[in-house]
C-alpha cells in the first residue's frame, strides 16, 4: 500500500533567477531485505523532495502521569544524569489497607518504619497536609502503548544513486532496488509486492534525484563560462573486464561538461573537483552507441520492446557504450529506460554544441610518405594540404563524401564524388589515431545535418526506435 501526493504541475521547469522544482511525495509500506541472513521485515517509506526516510515499527508509551514530565527534565538535563532510586520496604502493607479503617498507625510504627507518613499523607485519617478528597483512579494512571512508524534512517537524495543489480554483478533482483547516498547511506534492499509498486517507487525516486541533479547543474553552471557548461550529468553502472576475462561492474559518474566527456569514481561536488576525473574526453572524438534492448520474450510480446509494461515494469538492462579514441571502449547501463534516452539525447545536444563552438579540426595525416593535414570544417567539409607549404591538395563538402573503409589500424580510403563528372574519386591517408578521426568526422557531419533538419536526427534516435516511454 502507498500514498502519493499530488502530481507535479506541468510548465516550464525554470523561471529566471530559480529554478521551479516539481515536488514528488509518496509513502508505502515494503519488505526490507537481509541477503546476507534472507531475513526480511516490513518498513515504512516516506518520500520527500530531499530525502527518503526509512521507517521501523516500534511500541511507545503514549499516556502517563508523569511521562511527560519526566521526558522533559531528561531532555533538558544536560550531558550528565543521576537518577536515584529508593525502595520503600514498609510501603506494601500501607498500600494494601482497605478504605474505612482505623486511624494509622501508633506514632512509633508509623514515624520509624512508613516513609509515607513521613511526608505528612495518610490514607485514612488526619493529616499534616490536605489529603485528596477520593484517591485517582489506577485505569485512568496506567500507561497506555501504541504502534507506531518511528523514523530510523534517512537516505538524502542528492547526489545519490539506485541500483537493481545485485553488487558487482548483473543479476536483476526483481521488484527491489536499494537507494544510495552519497556519504555511503544506504536504504538497504527495499523488495516490493508488486511490479507496478516497484515500477511506481523507482521513478518517484528517480525522478527527485533527477531534480536535486538539475538544481547542482544550475548552481554549477553559475561559475562556469558559457562554453563550459554543464550538459547532464549521473550515475551509471560501468561494466568492467578483468584479466581472466570476467565482467564485474561498479558505479560510475559520468558528466557532459563544455568540451569533455567527464568519467569519476565519485560524483564532483565543488568547482576543484573537476580537475579530478579519472578520464576526459572530447566530444567531437567520441562515439555515443545505444545497444539494442534485450527484454524478455513476454515483455517484447506485451509492450512492442517498449519501456513500460503493467505486469513486467521497467525491464532493463538499458545500455549504451561510448567508443572513444585508439579502439577504447567504455559500456554502461542506466536502471531506467527514460534515463537511457535522455542520455542519448544530452550526448547528441553536447557533441552539436562542441561542433559548433570549435567550428573545425585538424589532424595530421600521410600518404606515401608525405606528410598532411585534413582540416574538418563545419561550413567548408574537408580540405586536406600540405603541412609544410600549406597548399590545398583537395576539397570537398560532406554532401560529396559517399563512403568509406578502414584497415582497422590507422589507414582510411575516403569515397567522393566529383560534383562535375559525378564519378567518385577515391582519397587514401594514415593517421596515428584513426578512430579519433572517424569519430570526428561522424560528429561534425551529425551537427551538420542536425542543424539543417532537427527533426530528422531525432527520427534516428535508437532508443525511440526500440522502446517507448512510460
Amino acid at each position: 500500500m502507498s500514498a502519493e501526493g499530488p502530481p507535479p504541475p506541468a510548465g516550464p521547469r525554470r523561471l529566471p533567477g530559480r529554478l521551479l522544482v516539481p515536488v514528488r511525495t509518496k509513502t508505502g509500506v515494503v519488505l526490507l531485505h537481509d541477503e546476507v541472513s534472507g531475513n526480511a521485515y516490513a518498513v515504512r517509506l516516506k518520500l520527500t523532495k530531499e530525502v527518503l526516510t526509512v521507517q521501523t515499527q516500534d511500541v511507545i508509551c503514549v499516556s502517563a502521569s508523569s511521562r511527560s514530565a519526566n521526558v522533559h527534565l531528561l531532555r533538558n538535563a544536560g550531558d550528565e544524569v543521576t537518577v536515584t532510586v529508593e525502595y520503600l520496604r514498609e510501603a506494601p502493607s500501607f498500600l494494601k489497607l482497605p478504605l474505612g479503617s482505623p486511624g494509622p498507625p501508633s506514632a512509633h510504627s508509623s514515624r520509624a518504619s512508613s516513609p509515607l507518613f513521613d511526608s505528612g499523607l495518610h490514607l485514612n485519617g488526619s493529616s499534616s497536609h490536605t489529603a485528596p478528597s477520593s484517591p485517582p483512579s489506577p485505569v485512568a494512571n496506567e500507561p497506555k502503548y501504541e504502534k507506531r512508524w518511528l523514523d530510523a534512517w534517512s537516505v538524502p537524495l542528492s547526489m545519490a544513486r539506485i541500483s537493481r543489480y545485485r553488487a558487482g554483478a548483473e543479476t536483476l533482483r526483481p521488484n527491489a532496488f536499494q537507494v544510495v547516498a552519497l556519504d555511503g547511506v544506504s536504504s538497504g534492499l527495499l523488495q516490493f509486492p508488486s511490479a507496478q509498486e516497484h515500477a511506481g517507487w523507482l521513478q518517484a525516486v528517480s525522478a527527485n534525484i533527477g531534480d536535486l541533479t538539475l538544481q547542482t547543474m544550475e548552481m554549477t553552471n553559475k561559475c562556469c563560462s558559457p562554453c563550459d557548461q554543464v550538459v547532464h550529468m549521473g550515475w551509471v553502472s560501468e561494466r568492467l573486464e578483468e584479466a581472466d576475462r570476467s565482467q564485474t561492474f561498479r558505479p560510475t559518474f559520468l558528466a557532459l561538461k563544455g568540451p569533455s566527456l567527464y568519467v569519476f569514481c565519485t560524483p564532483p561536488v565543488s568547482i576543484l573537483d573537476w580537475v579530478r576525473a579519472e578520464k576526459t574526453y572530447n566530444l567531437c572524438e567520441v562515439l555515443f552507441k545505444v545497444d539494442k534492448p534485450q527484454l524478455p520474450d513476454a515483455c517484447c510480446s506485451r509492450a512492442s520492446l517498449g519501456f513500460w509494461d503493467p505486469d513486467f515494469g521497467d525491464q532493463g538492462p538499458h545500455c549504451f557504450s561510448v567508443q572513444v579514441g585508439r579502439g577504447g571502449s567504455h559500456s554502461f547501463s542506466v536502471e531506467l529506460g527514460s534515463e537511457l534516452a535522455e542520455w542519448e539525447a544530452r550526448f547528441q545536444r553536447a557533441t552539436f554544441m562542441e561542433v559548433q563552438r570549435t567550428r573545425s579540426r585538424t589532424y595530421v595525416c600521410s600518404w606515401r610518405g608525405r606528410t598532411l593535414c585534413l582540416t574538418v570544417d563545419f561550413a567548408l567539409g574537408f580540405t586536406c594540404f600540405d603541412s609544410r607549404t600549406k597548399n590545398v591538395l583537395w576539397r570537398y563538402k560532406f554532401s560529396q563524401l559517399k563512403g568509406s573503409s578502414d584497415d582497422g589500424k590507422g589507414r582510411v580510403r575516403l569515397l567522393f564524388q566529383n560534383l562535375d563528372t559525378k564519378q567518385i574519386e577515391t582519397k587514401e591517408l594514415e593517421f596515428q589515431d584513426l578512430t579519433a578521426v572517424l569519430h570526428c568526422i561522424h560528429s561534425f557531419m551529425a551537427a551538420k545535418v542536425a542543424s539543417v533538419d532537427a527533426a530528422f536526427m531525432d527520427s534516428q534516435s535508437v532508443t525511440r526506435k526500440f522502446m517507448h516511454s512510460s
